[in-house]
């Protein structure tokens, strides 16, 4: 099996796990399964883990997004070049960041710039 089919794996079983995780959030927020205490303080502190819950779901959506374009570039033979410049992203990136779409110096120019 080649490197990047190994990373093809990583990121579909991280794709999975993020849909797990994104319906348990989806069912914790809507209370389906307990609902909203009677106790209004109680209430206060279930709202709180909810926007906790929606922050931690907001980051696992974004992620999946940059696993399934990741997904898509392997499908179209083009994962291992920079969205950006083109140039080619090293496989060591590649294995901490399987899902990044930019080689090392774009995505310095990328954090430099939102800095």
């Amino acid at each position: 099996m080649s490197k990047v089919d190994q990373l093809k794996q990583q990121l579909i079983y991280r794709q999975q796990e993020l849909e797990k995780r994104l319906e348990a959030i989806k069912t914790d927020i809507s209370h389906t399964d307990k609902p909203l205490s009677a106790d209004w303080e109680e209430q206060a502190t279930e709202k709180e883990n909810d926007e906790v819950l929606n922050a931690l779901g907001n980051a696992s959506v974004a992620e999946l997004v940059q696993i399934k374009s990741a997904l898509k570039r392997i499908e179209q033979g083009c994962y291992q070049r920079c969205t950006i410049c083109e140039d080619c992203i090293p496989l060591e990136r590649l294995e901490v960041l399987p899902h990044t779409s930019h080689c090392d110096r774009c995505a310095e120019e990328l954090e430099a710039a939102e800095a």
